[in-house]
């Protein structure tokens, strides 16, 4: 069976990357006979001189990469030999664009990374180095470009040579392959230069068919990111996801997380087709010999310790964003299929691009390199990067424009959030709701400030004792009181805010108390994991909706008029954003409804959950 290897092409602007793939495409035979007449056709519209062709239009597809002659986007080729299949990322060089380089070496196993024999080792060189080091890629070809334009002189190439592995020695390449080419003119690419008796090694595509990129890793627990719950109809429940680690087989016990439970895999489906067993990156579903709890986001594992939690991390980490980096903003962190809350709560240190020395930094800007300490709203599974890559890496997404703004790659576990063990309890959470003769329930109430959710808590409140319930009512000013008083209104703030008020809403149903939350609580995702804190059927997520025009007009605490004003910073629906529930279990729509039958609605749903 014949291997694929994928490889990726990176370096500084215009150091002939496209044109190096072009070539390779080319020699290969690897382009239609209707690709060569557009080439042709194209390299007489975009410059080219005489009969030659420019090899680097076969990759360059965007009209803007045509116009400007340089790489943009990540471009992916696809050619064969008869000893291997490549799948080959050409990234562009411009540093704007670091992010797109920054996704084509997240999937390879080899970079290519070219320098202009010119201008030799350049920032961006350096730069594009020390991601490949990161993404886990081992094994360098140093493609030394241009060569017919310094008249392939061998002093040229060694003086580089040196330069780069000098500066690439921390990076820990497992190696560091040179040959000096010409993409253009077709030298040492598919065959052996004549023109440079002086290289020893071998041609470019003799090197990527025989070189075995693949370091052994720790690949033999059974481990799948949930991606989706199949439900076609009644009847099937299955479980969708592509295998990241391991195998798995029909009739094995296997550990959700981060429930914990166990159950048997009943059957395993690849497409339509039912299979006895399952590989490493197969795409499957399966279903299991009882019901479970499981939803996307969620790791199927063969054992409970076969892979970690944790909810405190250290990382290596690229900023990508133009907008300036400080430590403390929550953003959406999105790993494997799993989503969660995530705040960057120190910048260990910068690395310089060039020397690798560790700068302290308070701040990131667009590009940089660091390694940072962060935690996430609530314990993630997850594999070291280095161990597994799929498991082990990271985005960071902006919450309000929703732009990738960052990647990282995780080292470890940060011991704090390790070495902490839950205590079990002898009298449980359902004895406690015995004695009272209820059953535990958290009513969150979210909307505008004015919106009338304290109104209407009071009202549920008074109802639920007079039928003898067991109430309390968390209430956001009364909280900022005690509780939060340290708390400010940033956005971080904020979050923290609903992230406390959530766990102590927690205690309180595990002491069988019905809880009811008033709280703005305008970000989604926060409500989103102050919702995962509870069981499916024990958190109702009440939506008092109020038109903003009418919570202004009632303004009973002045606030409106004070943000207004300029006085009043990041005051939901002024200056900060409020982000409207999109399914809660009761919909209150204010301008129609009075307090009592707002009351009488959640009463209700309460009955049916």
């Amino acid at each position: 069976m014949i291997d694929t290897l994928r490889f990726i092409t990176c370096g500084s602007v215009d150091d002939g990357k496209s044109t190096l793939i072009g070539r390779l495409l080319f020699d290969t035979k690897n382009i239609l006979d209707d690709q060569l007449v557009a080439l042709e056709k194209d390299s007489r519209k975009y410059g080219t001189q005489g009969e030659d062709l420019d090899l680097a239009l076969l990759v360059d597809g965007l009209h803007a990469e045509r116009e400007q002659g340089i790489t943009i986007d990540v471009a992916y080729r696809f050619f064969s030999t008869e000893h291997r299949h490549f799948i080959v990322a050409d990234t562009p060089g411009h540093e704007q664009y670091t992010r797109n380089m920054a996704t084509g070496a997240s999937t390879a196993d080899l970079a290519v990374i070219l320098i202009d024999a010119r201008k030799g080792v350049l920032t961006q060189t350096c730069r594009h180095s020390r991601i490949v080091s990161m993404m886990g890629i081992k094994h360098i070809v140093l493609a030394i470009n241009k060569m017919d334009l310094v008249n392939y002189d061998e002093i040229k190439v060694n003086s580089i040579l040196d330069i780069y592995k000098n500066f690439a020695q921390e990076l820990k390449f497992t190696s560091i392959y040179a040959i000096p080419m010409s993409a253009l003119t077709g030298e040492n690419i598919s065959e052996k230069s004549v023109l440079m008796p002086w290289y020893n090694g071998v041609s470019l595509l003799k090197h990527l068919s025989t070189i075995n990129p693949h370091d052994v890793i720790d690949n033999t627990n059974f481990i799948m990111p949930v991606q989706w719950v199949n439900r076609p109809n009644s009847d099937f429940r299955g479980i969708c996801g592509r295998i990241a680690s391991g195998k798995v087989d029909t009739g094995e016990t296997v550990s959700i997380h981060p429930s914990g439970i166990e159950a048997t895999i009943k059957s395993i489906y690849n497409g339509f087709d039912q299979v006895k067993s399952a590989a490493l990156n197969d795409s499957i579903t399966l279903t299991f010999d009882k019901e479970i709890d499981i939803g996307r986001g969620d790791f199927i594992s063969s054992s409970a310790e076969s892979i970690e939690s944790a909810n405190q991390f250290s990382s290596k980490f690229i900023w990508l964003s133009s907008d300036t980096f400080i430590p403390g903003k929550s953003y959406i962190l999105k790993l494997a299929c799993k989503e969660v809350t995530a705040v960057i709560t120190k910048i260990k240190y910068r690395e310089d691009i060039n020397s690798g020395m560790h700068l302290t930094a308070n701040k990131l800007e667009l590009n940089d390199i660091a390694t940072i300490e962060f935690r996430t709203s609530e314990s993630i599974a997850f594999k070291p990067y280095l161990v597994n890559k799929r498991l082990g890496s990271f985005i960071l997404i902006d919450k309000v424009s929703f732009e990738t703004v960052g990647v990282g790659m995780i080292n470890f576990a940060l011991r704090r959030s390790q070495n902490i063990y839950k205590q079990k309890l002898e009298i449980s959470k359902s004895t406690r709701a015995n004695l009272k003769n209820q059953t535990p329930k958290c009513i969150w109430l979210t909307g505008h400030s004015g919106s009338g959710k304290s109104t209407i808590a009071n009202l549920l409140e008074k109802q639920l004792y007079l039928s003898g319930r067991h109430t309390y009512i968390l209430d956001g000013d009364n909280i900022r009181l005690g509780l939060n008083k340290d708390l400010g209104f940033t956005e971080t703030d904020r979050i923290e805010n609903i992230r406390r008020v959530a766990e102590v809403a927690k205690l309180m149903t595990d002491a069988g108390l019905i809880v009811i939350v008033s709280f703005i609580s305008p970000f989604k995702n926060e409500r989103k994991m102050a919702r995962n804190l509870f069981s499916k059927k024990e958190f109702i997520e009440v939506f008092v909706d109020t038109p903003i025009e009418e919570c202004e007009r009632r303004d009973v605490k002045g606030l409106y008029a004070k943000a207004r004003s300029g006085q009043l910073k990041n005051f939901t629906g002024i200056d900060s954003l409020y982000e409207r529930p999109i399914s809660p279990e009761v919909h209150l729509i204010t301008k129609t409804s009075d307090p009592t039958s707002c009351v009488d609605q959640i009463l209700k749903a309460m009955e049916n959950s």
